[in-house]
This record gives structure tokens, C-alpha cells and sequence, in this order.
């Protein structure tokens, strides 16, 4: 048995199975080494950054509401959840980035959150990750909403769903620096989902799109991306993004989510994608939750 097989195993175990410290596994290649990534110049990190805000507008994310709601924050200490997600971002950082030339190859720097049914945290976790590696020296974020049906980051960062990403695949005169937000967290940018369409599956299909994500994977050589996705077992739309993807983060809610959902997700994004699982909410010897929980 393999050690993913293992790991799908432990989801419709009892409670307290689940081991004390995040497991990585590889979904493609087990005992496959991670990479350790070229650090970008510090000159090319600048210079992304002030790109980035360029005509960008700025918008303040309440802080204080992230932390009430037990999230990482860069001001938040090396509390239980902040540790779980340093440990969770360090193999998807590894994999973003050339070894050798330390740029983003075959857009291993989008990276996708997705999960197979609502409710098992998807977005809880996509926030958390992309504060996480904002939190990095030597990397920009960009955040984005892609769950154009049912927008739940806005949410989170005590945001409206503004004009965004679906906007600009409606619009060929409407630029990304135009809806993308600048936010008080240094380093992290948020992309609306935008205002929801009936065809939001054929956008996200579409050339418009295949030319924005090649824009956002290329123009800024330290920036990683995240993808919050509708869930993939209810919608077609995560299963069109996820075949642009270089990285998929699929969530997995312990004690709840299925063999049988995990299964039918892992079929339906193909074998030869660079899937990593993350074992949501499981529960520690104290009785504590956990969001941290990665086979890889």
C-alpha cells in the first residue's frame, strides 16, 4: 500500500487517528525529493512589488477579525494554526520555483484550493496559505477568488466582492491592475471574483483566461499565486482551472470527508496532476482542531 493509500484510509477512521505533525506524501510520487527553490534577487522582489501597486487600488483587511477567527496573521505570534501552515507552504514553495534558475516553470507558482463537496474549509485554508507565504521574505502573493458562484475570501478579509476576475475576461479594456487589490498585509494582493456569470465555465476555459494566468505566472518572478476554487465534485468550473494549474491543494475535512469523494476527485483532475491533500480539522490528543494536516 502506498502512502497516499494510507492516507486516504485514515479519513473514515475514529476520531484521534490523525498524527500529531503534517505528513507529506507525494499523490504522483511518493518518495519523490523536493526542490529547493533559487531565492529571487532582491532587486527583482522590489521591483515586483512596486510594479504591483502601480495603479492598483489599496484596501484594508480587518486584522483583528482574522485573529478572532483563529487565523494566521502577521502580527499573531507563533500561535498553533500560524505553525501548521508554515509547515503546509514550505513543500508548495519548493515546488513553485526552478532549482537552478529560481523562476516559475509550467505554472508551478499557481497553485489551487479546491475541495469535492462545500464546508470542508477550502477557503479557511486558501486565506491562511496565502498570508502565510506573504509572510516570506522573498515572495509576493496574489489572492483569487475564484469561486465566482459562491465568493467566500471577501468574507474572510472583511471585504466586498468587487470588480474582478470575472470582469476581466468580460472586458478587453479592463486591465488586471485595474481590479486587482493592493491590501495592508505587505506582500499580499487580492483579485476579486468579480460579479457572477451564467457562462463563468467556458470564461474560465477560454483563451482570455490561458493568456491572464500565463501573465500572472510570468510578469513577477517571486510572486505565487493562489486559486480559492468552487469545490470540485459540485461545479465544472474547478475542473476547467485545475487543468491550467501548476499546483492543486485539495482539502480534505477529517472524520467527514469520504474515500469515495477523495477518490472521484483524484479521477476526475487525472493521475498526472501535482495534487497534495490536506487534512482539515482533525483533532489533536488535547481536543484541539487543527487546520494543518498535508499529504503531498
Amino acid at each position: 500500500m502506498s502512502i497516499i493509500e494510507k492516507a486516504i484510509d485514515k479519513l473514515d477512521q475514529g476520531k484521534g487517528d490523525a498524527p500529531r505533525a503534517p505528513i507529506i506524501a507525494s499523490a504522483a510520487e511518493a518518495a519523490q525529493k523536493i526542490a529547493v527553490p533559487a531565492v529571487p534577487t532582491p532587486a527583482a522582489a522590489a521591483e515586483a512589488r512596486a510594479s504591483t501597486g502601480a495603479t492598483s487600488k489599496r484596501v484594508e483587511i480587518n486584522l483583528a477579525r482574522l485573529h478572532d477567527l483563529g487565523m494566521v496573521t502577521p502580527d499573531g505570534g507563533r500561535t498553533a494554526i500560524a505553525e501548521e501552515f508554515r509547515l503546509i507552504k514550505r513543500p508548495l514553495i519548493d515546488k513553485a520555483f526552478d532549482r537552478a534558475s529560481g523562476v516559475a516553470s509550467n505554472h508551478a507558482n499557481l497553485i489551487m484550493v479546491t475541495s469535492s463537496l462545500p464546508g470542508e474549509g477550502k477557503s479557511f485554508c486558501a486565506v491562511n496559505l496565502a498570508i502565510s507565504i506573504a509572510m516570506e521574505m522573498d515572495h509576493t502573493v496574489l489572492l483569487v477568488d475564484a469561486d465566482v458562484a459562491r465568493p467566500s475570501v471577501p468574507h474572510f478579509l472583511g471585504l466586498k466582492n468587487d470588480t474582478g476576475l470575472m470582469d476581466v475576461l468580460l472586458d478587453d479594456k479592463l486591465d488586471l491592475a485595474d481590479v486587482m487589490l493592493r491590501t495592508n498585509i505587505d506582500s499580499l494582493s487580492f483579485l476579486p471574483a468579480g460579479k457572477s456569470h451564467r457562462h463563468a465555465t467556458e470564461l474560465l476555459a477560454s483563451q482570455s483566461m490561458s493568456r491572464l494566468l500565463d501573465e500572472i505566472a510570468k510578469r513577477y518572478p517571486d510572486r505565487i499565486v493562489i486559486f480559492d476554487s468552487p469545490p470540485v465534485l459540485l461545479t465544472t468550473e474547478s475542473r476547467v482551472l485545475a487543468s491550467q494549474m501548476g499546483q492543486i491543494v485539495m482539502v480534505v475535512e477529517a472524520e467527514k470527508t469520504t474515500q469515495h469523494a477523495v477518490k472521484a476527485v483524484l479521477r476526475q483532475l487525472g493521475a498526472s496532476t501535482n495534487i497534495s491533500l490536506l487534512y482539515n480539522k482533525s483533532r489533536g490528543f488535547s481536543g484541539e482542531e487543527y487546520y494543518g494536516r498535508y499529504y503531498n
